[in-house]
C-alpha cells in the first residue's frame, strides 16, 4: 500500500496554515522545542479517549505499533470488518493518500457509526472539520456510515464514588454539519496534496491563524523577523495586528498621528518618553482601603479533565496550595504560613480548614486578580456549607492589588502594556525574580502537583519544595509591591481592624 500523504492531524495543520503543513513535512528540524505542558495536555487527551472506549466495551484496538505502520492498521481493519467484528478502536482507512483513524467505530445491523473523542467539554468548530475529513475518507472507502458523532466530557457531571462513564461523557451527532462540509473538504484535500507535491514552500505571513485554533509549533521560525523587544505586538488590546498589516513592526516606527485606542496610546507615549505615570490621589485612596493586619494570599489549583475526587466536575479548579504572608502594621514583621496537599487525596477539606485557621476575622486579604480567589472561595462555600459564613466573610475582606496597575494609576513603560504580577514585579522589585525558580508560573505548578503521585520519594520531595518556593514568592511579591506603592505616595492614614 502506498504511504499516505495526509493524515487527520496533518490535514488540520494545512487547514490552519499550509505553511505549517509544509514545514511539518519538509523541514521538521525548524519545529519549536518540545513543550512539557503541551505534552501533558496530549497525554490527558489520550486518557480521555481510553475511558470513552468503555462506552463500547469489548472492541478490538487496531492501533499500529508505530506511526510508520498505519498501512498495517488499514489492512487489519479491512480484515476485522470482513470477519464480522462490530466494535473497533482506531480503525484505519485510506483513500487516495488520505489516512484517517476513527477513535471508535461501531456496527449496528448493516450500518456503521463513527465516534471521535475529544477531551473538551463542548464541540468546537475544528472538531467538526476533523470529523468531516473522517467522513470523507470513510464514504469514499464505501463504508456505509449512518452517523458520525463527537464524544466529549460532560461538565455537568459531578463525581460521587466510582466514575460513571455514561454520565461522564456526552455524545453529539455532527452529521448535518459534516455533510455540509464535504465539498469543501474535497477541495482542501486537493489543494494540500498539490502544495505538498510541488515541493515549494507556501508564502504565508504571520497572523492570528498562528494560534487559532492551536498554537503552531513553528512559530519561532515564522516569527523570527519580529523584534524580541519593543515590537508592535507589545501594545495592549490587540492593536498590534492592525499596525503589522500597515507594515510597522516596532513601536518606534509608529507615526505620531496613527490612530490608537486610549490604552495603547498611553503605552506608546510612555515608551517613547520613558516617563512613569503616577496618579498619587488614586493610589492614596486605594492604600487607605487596606485595613491591618494585612493577609497577602495566593492560591494554586489544578484542573483535571477526569474528575479525581467526589463532588468535583471535569476541569473544575481544585485548590491544592496556598501561601500567606501576614503583616500586623506597615513595615512590620512578616509571618508566613502555607498549605500544600499531599498529591494523593482530595486537598479541599484540609485546605479550607487550614485557611480559615490562619485568616482571622478582620483585616484586608490582599490578592492579585482577586476574581480567581473569590471564585474558589465561592466553590468551597458550596462544598462545605458548614463553613459558609466564615468563607463568605473572607470574600468581603479581599482587596485586589491588581487594580492600581489595571487602571494605570501606576504605569511604567517597562510593564509593556501588561498588568500581570509577572510584568509588574521585575520593575518594582527587581531583587525578587520568578525566573530564578524551578517553577515560574501557575500552569507548571498545576502540572507538577498533578504528577506528584507518580514520583519517587526523592523527586516528590524536591518538587514539593519547588511548589512551596513558587507560591511563597507570589505572596512575598505582593508585600513588596505594596511597600513600593506606599513609598511612592504621600503616606495615607492607616486603618486597623479589630483583632
Amino acid at each position: 500500500m502506498e504511504k499516505h500523504l495526509l493524515s487527520k492531524s496533518t490535514f488540520m495543520y494545512g487547514c490552519q496554515c499550509p505553511k505549517r503543513l509544509f514545514l511539518h513535512k519538509h523541514k521538521p528540524a525548524l519545529r519549536n522545542p518540545a513543550d512539557e505542558k503541551q505534552q501533558a495536555i496530549l497525554g490527558a487527551g489520550t486518557h480521555v479517549g481510553e475511558l470513552a472506549r468503555k462506552l463500547f466495551n469489548y472492541g478490538i484496538d487496531v492501533t499500529p505499533p508505530d506511526f510508520y505502520s498505519y498501512h498495517l492498521a488499514v489492512k487489519r481493519t479491512q480484515a476485522l470488518i470482513a470477519r464480522g467484528e462490530t466494535i473497533l478502536y482506531e480503525a484505519a482507512f485510506q483513500y487516495e493518500g488520505v489516512l484517517c483513524a476513527i477513535d471508535i467505530l461501531v456496527q449496528n445491523g448493516t450500518q456503521w457509526y463513527a465516534f471521535e473523542v475529544k477531551s473538551t467539554t463542548r464541540v468546537k468548530p475544528q472538531h467538526i472539520q476533523d470529523a468531516a475529513l473522517q467522513y470523507y475518507v470513510l464514504k469514499n472507502c464505501s463504508l456505509p456510515i449512518s452517523d458520525i458523532s463527537i464524544i466529549h466530557l460532560n461538565n455537568n457531571y459531578v463525581r460521587q464514588g466510582a466514575l460513571d462513564i455514561k454520565s461522564l461523557f456526552s455524545t453529539e451527532s455532527v452529521l448535518e454539519e459534516v455533510l455540509e462540509q464535504q465539498e469543501t473538504i474535497a477541495q482542501k484535500v486537493t489543494e494540500l496534496k498539490a502544495m505538498l507535491g510541488s515541493g515549494t514552500e507556501p508564502v504565508v505571513d504571520i497572523g492570528p491563524h498562528c494560534v487559532d485554533p492551536y498554537p503552531c509549533d513553528f512559530m519561532n521560525h515564522c516569527w523570527a523577523h519580529i523584534p524580541a523587544e519593543n515590537s508592535v505586538f507589545e501594545l495592549a488590546r490587540g492593536a498590534g495586528w492592525k499596525l503589522y498589516e500597515d507594515e510597522y513592526q516596532t513601536l518606534d516606527q509608529i507615526p505620531d498621528d496613527y490612530e490608537l485606542n486610549a490604552t495603547a496610546r498611553m503605552q506608546l507615549t510612555h515608551h517613547r518618553s520613558g516617563a512613569v505615570h503616577l496618579d498619587h490621589e488614586a493610589l492614596q485612596q486605594f492604600l487607605t482601603t487596606l485595613t491591618y493586619p494585612l493577609y497577602f494570599l495566593d492560591f494554586e489549583t489544578m484542573m483535571p479533565g477526569i474528575p479525581e475526587f467526589d463532588q468535583s466536575r471535569p476541569y473544575q479548579q481544585i485548590p491544592f496550595q496556598f501561601s500567606l504572608h501576614v503583616q500586623q502594621t506597615p513595615g512590620g514583621v512578616l509571618d508566613h504560613s502555607e498549605f500544600l496537599g499531599d498529591g494523593l487525596h482530595d486537598p479541599r477539606k484540609e485546605f479550607t480548614e487550614t485557611l480559615l485557621s490562619y485568616l482571622g476575622t478582620s483585616g484586608s486579604i490582599v490578592c492579585y486578580n482577586m476574581s480567581f480567589e473569590k471564585s474558589r472561595l465561592n466553590e468551597l462555600v458550596e462544598l462545605f456549607p458548614e463553613h459558609a459564613n466564615r468563607l463568605d466573610n473572607l470574600n468581603t475582606r479581599i482587596v485586589d492589588l491588581m487594580i492600581p496597575f489595571r487602571k494605570q494609576w501606576y504605569y511604567h513603560p517597562d510593564f509593556k502594556g501588561s498588568y500581570s504580577i509577572k510584568a509588574v514585579l521585575p520593575v518594582l522589585v527587581p531583587a525578587l525574580r520568578f525566573d530564578e525558580l524551578d517553577i515560574q508560573e501557575g500552569g507548571m505548578a498545576s502540572l507538577i502537583y498533578s504528577q506528584l503521585k507518580y514520583q519517587d520519594a526523592v523527586t516528590a520531595t524536591i518538587q514539593r519544595q519547588a511548589l512551596r518556593a513558587y507560591c511563597k514568592l507570589d505572596t512575598l511579591a505582593m508585600v513588596r509591591i505594596v511597600e513600593v506603592l506606599r513609598d511612592l505616595t504621600p503616606f495615607p492614614l492607616q486603618r486597623r481592624g479589630k483583632s
